[in-house]
């Protein structure tokens, strides 16, 4: 069956269509773009206006992608930004209604279980090991065992403490501190990270954007210390020329590198493989089962949103 998933994250705005069979999820096509959903979230905990315009202008592309491709099922997952928005549900709602899309609203427990299945696949992976996503306002640690969600993500972090261009100092160990405080109290023995700015610190490293290289990429912690200091030290304006960085994740790429960094030395980890495969294989997996879409009434609040 040919699946189509969106995920709407605090950061980015995802897709994902493959073919499933058997338990295998087989890529078909897979696009990517910053919307910053969650801008301003943290704060007025409200998705704004211009932030929804930006992502529904990408759905109406992804929309169009997903028909010419002939995707059966489409699932739309929301996580952080829109848990913690007081207009989230009703976002979904409009979703749903104006695009035809499944929509599934994920606790950060429920966005956990996704990401390992994606991540997993049909490899074996220890039980101690810990699978690392850090989206844009929350952060998931996942063993096969435990799953924790921090409420702490590339956006949040960057809209809590570091306001300076470049970060100052202060504020680069002020958003350590927060980070190293959030992290439960574990004993992994090896990790696997995943997302954008795990990919991205493994692009930066090879000097490009390139998936067959990154996936599966051992990423030693003294690259990341490497990469956060001249991370850190650069302008926006600079940042956005890096080869391999998405000009648009430059604003939030240091407090990600901040998190990967807090991280590996937290659990005294020497690197962790970076994972191409992620929550949207997971959710491909799900997209699987859902029933055949029916027309129907409008779900409540698709006329009220935003």
């Amino acid at each position: 069956m040919r699946v189509g998933v969106v995920d709407l994250g605090t950061n980015s705005t995802r897709l994902l269509v493959a073919d499933v069979r058997d338990g295998q999820v087989d890529e078909v096509a897979r696009e990517q773009v910053i919307t910053r959903l969650g801008e301003g979230v943290d704060e007025r905990r409200k998705l704004l206006p211009v932030a929804l315009a930006r992502v529904r202008n990408v759905l109406s592309d992804y929309r169009r992608e997903l028909e010419r491709l002939g995707a059966e099922r489409v699932l739309t997952l929301a996580t952080s930004s829109v848990r913690d928005a007081d207009n989230g549900e009703a976002f979904l709602g409009e979703i749903e209604w104006s695009y035809g899309f499944t929509t599934r609203l994920l606790s950060g427990e429920e966005e956990a279980e996704l990401t390992r299945r994606g991540v997993v696949g049909g490899r074996a992976v220890g039980d101690e090991t810990v699978v690392l996503d850090i989206g844009g306002g929350s952060t998931e640690l996942i063993t096969a065992r435990e799953r924790v969600s921090i409420d702490l993500g590339s956006v949040r972090l960057t809209e809590r403490h570091l306001h300076s261009d470049p970060p100052a100092p202060e504020e680069l160990d002020a958003a350590a501190q927060a980070v190293s405080k959030a992290l439960p109290d574990w004993h992994p023995t090896e990790a696997i990270g995943v997302a954008g700015t795990v990919t991205t610190l493994a692009a930066l490293e090879l000097g490009e954007y390139d998936a067959e290289r990154i996936h599966g990429y051992h990423l030693s912690n003294d690259a990341v210390a490497r990469q956060l200091e001249r991370l850190a030290a650069l302008p926006l304006v600079e940042r956005r020329e890096l080869p391999g960085l998405d000009p648009d994740r430059a604003p939030v790429i240091v407090a990600g590198a901040v998190i990967v960094r807090e991280f590996l030395d937290r659990y005294g980890l020497q690197e962790l493989e970076v994972s191409e495969r992620d929550l949207l294989h997971g959710a491909a997996l799900e997209a699987a089962e859902l029933p055949e879409p029916q027309e129907g009434d409008a779900p409540p609040g698709a006329y009220t949103c935003c």
